[in-house]
């Protein structure tokens, strides 16, 4: 089992909704790219706000995904298609299926 995980939690500003939602879409073969990613699920939670679970099994992958692609992506683009920045927090997986 696998017991790192990072949640993100975004928020697109007002009409940017389809532009964050494409972003999220197109960053999924970057984490299929990367070896320390064990599972990557980009997902919506409201009309404006969106996510990404991922989980590693170690702390080299976690740090590698934070630092990455994928958390470049979103960084760069937060300005323009973000409410606010992204808020990224470490957990600890207690259980899973």
């Amino acid at each position: 089992m696998t017991k790192l995980a990072m949640l993100v939690n975004i928020e697109a500003k007002s009409g940017k909704e389809r532009e964050v939602e494409a972003l999220l879409l197109g960053a999924l073969p970057l984490a299929q790219a990367e070896a320390g990613t064990r599972g990557w699920h980009a997902f919506r939670s409201g009309p404006s706000t969106f996510g990404i679970f991922e989980t590693f099994d170690d702390e080299g992958g976690r740090h590698a995904h934070a630092e990455g692609r994928i958390a470049r992506l979103l960084l760069d683009h937060s300005e323009e298609l973000l409410a606010r920045p992204p808020q990224m927090v470490s957990v600890d997986v207690l259980a899973a299926k």
